[in-house]
């Protein structure tokens, strides 16, 4: 994500991480890949449970899922995988907001 996110926030666009790692080890994260994007995080899981995430087969992490909310509060777009590793790349979220 950090390598799209110039061009995400000339799109008028934010990226908003959710973590499913206690606050100290979020910022390590976010401090050790140097992530200028807001990394936030949800020890207790409640957006994770919210947004109904939650990979199950591990309940200690959260899936990989991405959101594009629009101005009014409504997803317009969601990537959610099963596999840990799948992530949608910055490519395909430009794309996607291209499309808005």
């Amino acid at each position: 994500m950090q390598t799209g996110y110039k061009d995400i926030k000339a799109q008028d666009a934010e990226i908003i991480a959710i973590s499913a790692d206690s606050q100290a080890l979020t910022g390590l994260t976010k401090q050790n890949l140097k992530i200028t994007y807001l990394l936030l995080s949800d020890e207790n899981k409640k957006a994770i449970d919210a947004y109904n995430v939650i990979d199950t087969s591990n309940m200690r992490i959260a899936r990989p899922a991405t959101y594009i909310i629009d101005q009014n509060g409504r997803v317009v777009w969601k990537f959610l995988d099963v596999k840990f590793d799948i992530r949608v790349s910055s490519d395909q979220i430009l794309t996607e907001l291209k499309k808005l």
